[in-house]
This record gives C-alpha cells, sequence and structure tokens, in this order.
C-alpha cells in the first residue's frame, strides 16, 4: 500500500479513510495502529491526538462507512410504500459492507453516533409509523433489520473461505460431508442454505423480515 502524506491535514477522517484503504489490504485482522500511521507516512504517536486507540479507529472508519450510506437515504417518494423503501436501505447498507474487506465485521458493534446514522434512523421510524407502526415496533424493527444485513454480510464475507486453502463453504463440498441417510433434509437443502447468489439469499432472508412485519399492522393500515 503506497503512503499519503498528510501534513497538518491530519485528523480523524482522514485516518479512518487510510484505516479503510489498509483494511481491503490486510483485513481486518492485519489492521494495526501503526499500520495506518505508517500509510499517511507519520510516527504512530502522531495518531493518538486524533484517535486514541485500534476500537476508535474502527468506530471512526465504521462511520465513514454509514456516513455514505447516509448520503443517498432519503425520505419515500410519492407513493413509494414503506416495504420498499425499508429494502433499499438496507441493500444500500450492504453494499457499503461489502466494498470493505471485512467492512461488516467493522461496523458490527461500533460506537457511531454521527448526526447522519440519527438522520437514517429518524426517516425509518418515521416511514414506519407513517405505514401504521406503533412508535415501539418501529424502534425494534429497525435494529432488526441492521442486524440482519451485518449479520448477513458478516457470514457472506467470512464464506469467501480465505481463511482455509480450500474454500469449506462450497456447497458441494459442503454436501459430501453430510451423511444423507442420517440427515436427509440437510444434505436435500445445503445448497439452499449457503447459496453462492447471495443476492438473491439476502434478500429472501429480507423478504421474511418484511413479511413478519407487515404481519403487525393493523388490518386497516
Amino acid at each position: 500500500m503506497s503512503k499519503v502524506r498528510t501534513g497538518s491535514r491530519l485528523h480523524r477522517e482522514a485516518i479512518a479513510a487510510a484505516g479503510l484503504r489498509l483494511l481491503d489490504d490486510t483485513g481486518l485482522d492485519g489492521l494495526t495502529m501503526r499500520a495506518v500511521a505508517a500509510a499517511l507516512d507519520v510516527q504512530a504517536p502522531a495518531l493518538y491526538w486524533h484517535i486514541r486507540n485500534k476500537q476508535e479507529l474502527l468506530d471512526a472508519m465504521a462511520e465513514r462507512i454509514f456516513v455514505a450510506v447516509a448520503d443517498g437515504v432519503h425520505a419515500p417518494a410519492a407513493g413509494d410504500d414503506w416495504m420498499r423503501w425499508s429494502a433499499d436501505v438496507v441493500r444500500r447498507l450492504r453494499r457499503e459492507l461489502l466494498r470493505h474487506r471485512d467492512g461488516a465485521r467493522v461496523l458490527a458493534g461500533t460506537d457511531v453516533s454521527h448526526p447522519a446514522v440519527h438522520g437514517v434512523i429518524e426517516l425509518t421510524l418515521r416511514t414506519l409509523t407513517d405505514a401504521g407502526f406503533g412508535a415501539r415496533q418501529a424502534a425494534r424493527a429497525f435494529p432488526t433489520l441492521l442486524h440482519y444485513t451485518i449479520g448477513f454480510t458478516i457470514e457472506e464475507q467470512a464464506r469467501a473461505g480465505e481463511a482455509y486453502p480450500e474454500n469449506p463453504y462450497e456447497p458441494e463440498r459442503m454436501a459430501r460431508t453430510i451423511d444423507p441417510a442420517r440427515f436427509p433434509l440437510t444434505a436435500a437443502t445445503i445448497g439452499d442454505m449457503f447459496d453462492p447468489d447471495t443476492d438473491a439469499a439476502f434478500d429472501e432472508g429480507l423478504q421474511l423480515i418484511l413479511t413478519g412485519m407487515a404481519a403487525l399492522l393493523p388490518a386497516d393500515s
């Protein structure tokens, strides 16, 4: 990875951007404060004026990812329904996570309190309550959609199999490890459970959640 000279422009956002570039090269396990400092062509102590430790680095990187998502999220257009709008938002989040190696692991569990994040939450709550959900239902629904997206994408990125000499998640290889006499349904459906078409698999799981949410709406909504 080439070094980036920042001079007096070293700041939290520049450090987060360098962290994301380095992440694509090393993965999360190889990301260190020292490596980020080297990429910025500064000594590691210079970073600590802006970011105190690796967790704060991950928070800043996660914030940058979520701000990129939020930049494309707007209130529903006239005639747009809540299910389509919600699906578009979480698909946008997944695409942004997939832009970075281990992007979903970076976002999981981080402390991101940027106004852009609050804006997406507010729009989601407003869209759901306008559709007829109670405020508490809407408040439960947002993290459900968020956690599904992050969790699915963590598994999706892990199933690239980079930690193994041979990808253990390849469906045909997985099928060879299952005894169909003892586990007939598992053997018959393993290709569906670990479908290489992850876009289709994500959308099917998302529809299960949205359909379950729709069942909670009052009949007159």
